[in-house]
């Protein structure tokens, strides 16, 4: 039985001692990233404008050189080490980038290669166009059908609901800023962060509608009844006279 532990034991201290090397390993590793800084980076690792190559690699990492195809661009003596790069002041095509680093030690680390093409900024602004024009066409698609949905299902439409009904608030619901009552926004209804551009089905007026909480739209629907209750007043002797003299003129 002891001897199985001591085997396990044996084996657990190699297996943290091959995980130890590994991570050191990879802590040593030298690795090149690039990011646009300005203009167009696309499809089939076309790129054109300001871009910027960046090196992470060991704790005591003291220079690196960044390279083009086999020509040095730049040397960067301090963390962090970023250089950047106009694909303009370059022929166009094909380039690989990578870098090499040297440590404190004088240890010399080699990049990963990223391969890029160059192009020119004609061939850029026509590529971005087809990628923008699309979203753009989605975009303004999405909003016209907003308006346009409700305008044709809500025309000429005006909801009698009862004072103080309750409301079902699918799509969230707001409070028509001109009658103040609640109503259940539209599914299809131009969005505008918090609010929405909505017809009130009771006045029929359209307007820029702030999305409600549910304990809110309740609070308005109880409001109702409260307007309700007011437009029933009692008549004064003087106006029960006047109604009184108006109705004996028609017997």
């Amino acid at each position: 039985m002891m001897k199985k532990i001591q085997v396990a034991l044996l084996l657990a201290t190699i297996l943290s001692i091959l995980f130890a090397v590994a991570a050191l390993a990879q802590s040593e590793e030298l690795t090149l990233r690039t990011s646009r800084d300005f203009g167009y980076g696309g499809l089939n690792n076309d790129i054109q404008g300001l871009f910027s190559m960046k090196v992470t690699g060991p704790a005591d990492l003291v220079r690196v050189v960044f390279y083009i195809d086999s020509d040095a661009i730049g040397e960067v003596t301090q963390p962090p080490f970023n250089l950047q790069f106009n694909t303009d002041n370059y022929p166009l095509g094909q380039h690989n980038l990578s870098a090499e680093g040297f440590s404190s030690s004088g240890q010399q680390y080699s990049s990963n290669i990223i391969t890029r093409n160059f192009v020119s900024s004609s061939e850029g602004n026509k590529a971005a166009l087809q990628i923008v024009i699309p979203v753009l066409v989605i975009v303004f698609g999405a909003i016209l059908l907003s308006f346009v949905v409700p305008l044709i299902t809500g025309r000429g439409k005006i909801n009698n609901l009862p004072l103080g009904a309750e409301r079902n608030y699918r799509a969230g619901g707001g409070i028509c800023p001109k009658c103040r009552r609640p109503f259940a926004l539209p599914l299809f209804s131009m969005n505008l962060g918090l609010s929405k551009l909505a017809r009130c089905p009771y006045c029929g007026k359209w307007s820029v509608v702030r999305i409600q909480s549910i304990a809110k739209l309740r609070e308005a629907e109880q409001a109702e009844l409260a307007w309700g209750k007011a437009e029933v007043v009692e008549e004064t002797e003087e106006e029960k006279l006047r109604r009184e003299i108006d109705e004996s003129k028609y017997q």
